[in-house]
């Protein structure tokens, strides 16, 4: 079911609502990264629901059909939508994941909101605030994209979203991925680079983290890669890592089975816990 609600300054925000309303607890929410959408969660929806979940899937104030806000978006701001979803919806608690911004928002609400997590899956992406040099390089991408389009910086990092064989390898989901690149309004885009610029360290609140955490990393992720992704795993307790072989940066996208099959027994055991 696909719905939308108003967040609390007028900003619409599309989602989806899938599997039984009723489904054993916890729901899954799941938070796409940047410049995606919604839809790039299809094969673990699919795979979730089929296992007798409940899933919510969001399109970020920015991104896909919910609204754009120009200027600069913060990651606390995401994460007010997020337990406003939930709110919506009425949902006390979630287990919430996410892959690179996205598991960096996924973090945030996290921190900003620990009562509200019943597990976290983190995906391809670092709990580490934005160094000097990153934070430029963030706001004159940001530059470039309300000047440029989106078009140019789709072409130039396909290959770094993707494997590089898995560009060539897998061309539909090349073109999936190069669609909702460029499909993404650039002032949505460059809001979120502007706060995603200014994000603060996650790594004191994850190692406080009472709750179930699985970190997933494309073995051939150059963004984020393998050996950061142990350094996050290692700052967890309790933490259990999946290096998902094949894979860039987007392994749900790129192999969908054996990222799927890491997130159903991970939750296999929240439901137990």
């Amino acid at each position: 079911m696909s719905g939308r609600f108003t967040a609390d300054d007028g900003t619409l925000i599309v989602y989806d609502d899938l599997g039984a309303a009723d489904a054993e607890p916890p729901p899954v929410v799941l938070v796409h990264g940047h410049p995606f959408n919604r839809t790039m969660w299809q094969p673990q929806t699919d795979a979730l629901v089929a296992a007798g979940y409940r899933v919510i899937v969001a399109d970020l104030r920015g991104y896909g059909d919910s609204g754009v806000v120009p200027g600069r978006t913060l990651f606390a701001v995401f994460a007010s939508d997020i337990a406003a979803l939930l709110d919506h919806l009425g949902i006390a608690r979630a287990v919430v994941g996410g892959v690179s911004m996205g598991g960096q928002i996924a973090m945030e609400f996290h921190r900003s909101h620990p009562d509200r997590v019943a597990a976290l899956v983190l995906a391809d992406t670092s709990p580490v605030a934005e160094t000097e040099d990153g934070k430029a390089f963030r706001n004159r991408l940001a530059d470039r994209l309300l000047a440029e389009g989106m078009g140019g910086y789709a072409d130039e990092v396909i290959d770094k979203m993707l494997a590089p064989y898995n560009v060539t390898g897998l061309p539909d989901v090349a073109a999936q991925v190069l669609g909702m690149m460029r499909g993404t309004a650039s002032e949505g885009a460059a809001a979120a680079l502007r706060g995603r610029a200014e994000r603060p360290d996650y790594r004191d609140s994850l190692a406080a983290a009472g709750v179930p955490v699985l970190v997933v990393v494309g073995a051939d992720d150059v963004y984020t890669p393998v050996a950061e992704a142990r350094v996050l795993h290692g700052l967890i307790p309790g933490a259990e890592l999946v290096v998902v072989e094949g894979a860039g940066h987007l392994p749900g996208l790129e192999r969908p089975e054996a990222f799927n099959d890491a997130v159903v027994r991970f939750l296999a055991g929240v439901r137990t816990s």
